[in-house]
């Protein structure tokens, strides 16, 4: 059921695939007439290359009609790409040259239409079209170009090799845990299950450590690596320090190199001194270090719904994170906030923390103030956290008002601390914003780096540059993003890589 056909996606997802018609003069080629794909490739770059081959005294058809000649693409792989020509009623497909982009390239670096070779066809595909010696298709090494939900059928492979990559993250090993969450990420876009090393021919990100640690688990059924990990005294310590609100690895390997090794000792320890954020941490560690269910987290909707009532009509508020995902517990609630005219969404937050605080509902707020300047973009380096105005929050939340939710008899309260997010880009970036937020980590990761290495843009939650055309790309939806950087549209739930 998720694996839509390219039809029905250009049917539901693409606009048709034009560019604006330009005059022909000085064409030099005549025997030459190409059409260029949109898809994958994109609207900016496709009109970027067809002025450039026209330059050049190419001819480029705006239309895929009789009389193109070579039909040029860009990352689309045959068994998608032929399908998809097939159904446009092309006469004489057979005896048109379907090319990839590098035959492009290196006919303008020629300045004249090179023979077009072995290497720059794509090939009709086969019936077979998994990878060599596997019963698995094709795999990217993009988290953006797989559709990945929940269903991970590599349960015991992927928890292994997260613990590997937060160990490499406590030790701020940068590359090896990047490396490790890559290949985790890839595991859990499987439909299947691997059962052996042999599985997992040809699948890209799978290092070489990655590799000695499946191979262990597939013929021990554990990884000594990963048990030695979880018995390591110093692991266990960050990872207990780490769950606190406001404790990040750096102040947990200080507190752990000063000898302390629970929470209650840090307490007891006069000489720390804990910021805010920390102290409410610890205030409310036994709540807010629980998994948030979904019911809270609807339950948190309806409250944040109501204390942005106040602002008036016009108000959009987009539950995001995980739970926009389809997961069904996360560690905190995450809201995007915004208002459909430019410069009012400046006192919307403030309000709703006034609300929240007059009905008595306000445990903590740290608001940071907006310092967005587009003046200032695009960042060429990514930031963890974005510009807009912000507010990390912990509320109460009534117990009667969670969905079948019973006070418990050792309970001496009727509220449970949450941790909520709120964040309020202005409506102009709010897709951008959505998109950011939404997650998982390692999808938006992804993504970024598509956009940078394979269409020379750049992303993040502020918006989408394109470095060819020189200009900001704009976007009222996730959706009109995907389009710009020639991805197909995949849906929030498809994105836990």
């Amino acid at each position: 059921m998720f694996q839509t056909t390219l039809s029905t996606l250009l049917r539901k997802r693409r606009r048709p695939e034009s560019t604006p018609v330009h005059p022909q003069q000085g064409m030099k080629f005549g025997e030459v007439t190409m059409y260029l794909v949109e898809r994958r490739m994109g609207t900016s770059r496709r009109n970027f290359l067809t002025s450039l081959a026209r330059s050049k005294g190419f001819c480029v058809d705006d239309n895929l009609s009789a009389s193109v000649t070579h039909v040029v693409a860009e990352d689309n792989p045959g068994q998608e790409l032929w399908p998809w020509l097939q159904e446009q009623g092309l006469p004489h497909l057979d005896n048109t040259n379907v090319v990839d982009i590098t035959w492009f390239t290196e006919s303008m670096r020629a300045g004249r239409p090179v023979p077009v070779e072995a290497q720059h066809r794509i090939q009709k595909p086969l019936l077979q079209t998994s990878l060599p010696g596997t019963s698995l298709p094709a795999v990217s090494q993009y988290a953006c170009q797989r559709r990945t939900t929940l269903d991970n059928h590599n349960k015991l492979l992927t928890d292994a090799l997260e613990v590997l990559a937060e160990n490499c993250e406590f030790n701020d090993s940068k590359g090896p845990c990047l490396g490790f969450r890559r290949a985790a990420s890839v595991l859990k876009s499987l439909t299947t299950a691997l059962s052996c090393l042999q599985d997992a021919v040809g699948l890209p990100c799978l290092g070489d450590e990655s590799k000695n640690v499946i191979e262990e688990i597939f013929v021990c059924g554990s990884s000594s690596r990963v048990e030695d990990i979880l018995a390591d005294e110093r692991y266990q310590t960050l990872k207990l320090f780490t769950s606190v609100f406001g404790v990040g690895p750096k102040t947990a390997e200080k507190w752990y190199r000063r000898g302390l090794r629970s929470l209650e000792e840090i307490c007891a320890d006069s000489s720390i001194h804990l910021n805010r954020m920390q102290e409410a941490g610890f205030l409310y560690y036994e709540d807010i270090s629980k998994p948030v269910t979904v019911a809270e987290a609807k339950a948190m909707d309806c409250i944040i719904k109501e204390a942005a009532s106040c602002f008036g009509s016009g108000v959009t508020i987009n539950l995001t994170g995980g739970f926009r995902r389809g997961k069904t517990f996360g560690h905190d609630v995450d809201f995007i906030l915004t208002v459909p005219e430019p410069g009012k969404e400046d006192g919307l937050l403030p309000m709703v923390i006034g609300r929240l605080r007059s009905q008595g509902l306000l445990l903590f707020s740290d608001f940071q103030e907006s310092t967005f300047d587009l003046n200032k973009m695009p960042s060429h380096r990514f930031e963890a956290m974005d510009h807009f105005q912000k507010c990390f929050l912990i509320l109460k939340l009534r117990t009667a008002l969670e969905e079948g939710k019973q006070r418990g008899p050792t309970r001496r309260r009727d509220w449970k601390a949450v941790r909520v997010d709120l964040v309020v880009p202005p409506v102009d970036r709010y897709a951008f914003c959505l998109l950011g937020w939404s997650g998982s980590t390692q999808f938006e990761r992804d993504l970024r780096r598509f956009a940078r290495l394979e269409r020379g843009m750049l992303l993040d939650n502020h918006g989408l540059y394109d470095k060819a055309a020189n200009t900001f790309l704009p976007a009222k939806t996730e959706e009109d993003i995907f389009a710009h950087l020639g991805l197909d549209y995949i849906e929030p739930w498809q994105r836990n890589a």
